[in-house]
């Protein structure tokens, strides 16, 4: 009988990516590495819980849904949020970033100073630098103003990022946008008083996601099934995402969509005729039409 693990995702550090398996168990995932696991017959994804507690009545969640939570649980895990704005009083130092993802894909954030770039790492930044530090409100002020004052966003689309991988300009450019954005940041008068500014030092991801000839996706994982699996070599990893090498090409599995399953492992020598992936697989657009107009 196969042993039956359950997934409680990516995990980020700076030696790289590693998947988290429920009591503890990790399992590091270096470029070249064989992925390969299917969700068993007749199972169900269920509430992974919310803030270390276990979901009360393990509610059925959407297999689509990135965040495997029931609204109950769900509305706990933000109580104490920092995006939800319900943490005004934390005493501990933030600090404020910008990360680039791609040409024209620029977003600022905070995180709490502590994690370091863990942060960065997590949402799959490829260069990125700090812009400040200091306390949480006076963090928050400073995104709002270079939102408003600059136009840049605080999310970028996880498709958005995805669509440009494979064809991301040289470490010049990579550095340049983000670069001029900082200085313009710089030139701004409102800045809190409080928050400690930073200089430009970038810092580049590039070879910690493997993302140097990196192919263009052939797909991405919609969602996870009972029954099915997936397998392949691991040949980058960016954010939560995984881009598999099968005998298809390479597929992108987000492993936010793994939590809530029970998985098993699978060799998967003949998944879907040799493609690899037997889970619904949303294809990826030409290269041409993968690109949004502005971006190049």
């Amino acid at each position: 009988m196969r042993r039956v693990w359950t997934c409680s995702g990516l995990r980020w550090s700076g030696d790289g990516p590693v998947l988290v398996w429920g009591g503890g168990r990790t399992s590091p995932l270096a470029p070249g590495r064989r992925v390969a696991f299917g969700v068993v017959d007749g199972g169900a994804r269920t509430c992974v819980g919310a803030r270390g507690n276990a979901c009360p009545v393990r509610a059925a969640v959407s297999p689509r849904g990135t965040g495997a939570r029931c609204e109950d649980c769900a509305r706990l895990d933000r109580a104490h949020s920092v995006a939800a704005d319900t943490l005004a009083d934390d005493p501990r130092p933030y600090r404020v970033y910008l990360a680039w993802f791609g040409p024209g894909m620029v977003k600022v954030g905070i995180t709490r100073a502590e994690r370091g770039p863990a942060r960065l790492l997590e949402q799959g930044a490829v260069t990125f630098s700090w812009l400040g530090q200091g306390p949480l409100m006076a963090a928050r002020r400073t995104e709002e103003l270079l939102r408003a004052a600059l136009g840049v966003p605080d999310r970028i689309p996880y498709a958005d990022k995805r669509a440009v991988r494979a064809a991301l300009p040289g470490a010049g450019e990579r550095v340049a946008e983000i670069r001029e954005l900082h200085a313009r940041a710089g030139e701004l008068d409102g800045w809190p008083e409080s928050l400690r500014r930073e200089p430009f030092e970038p810092v580049d991801h590039t070879d910690l996601f493997g993302l140097a000839g990196l192919l263009p996706p052939w797909g991405v994982v919609r969602e996870l099934a009972a029954g099915g699996a997936v397998a392949g070599e691991l040949c980058a990893a960016a954010g939560p995402d995984l881009h598999l090498l099968t005998g298809r090409g390479v597929v992108v599995l987000d492993t936010r969509l793994m939590t809530g399953w029970d998985l098993t492992g699978t060799g998967g020598a003949d998944l879907a005729g040799g493609a690899g992936v037997t889970f619904p697989v949303r294809e990826s657009p030409a290269p041409d039409a993968a690109v949004q107009d502005g971006l190049f």
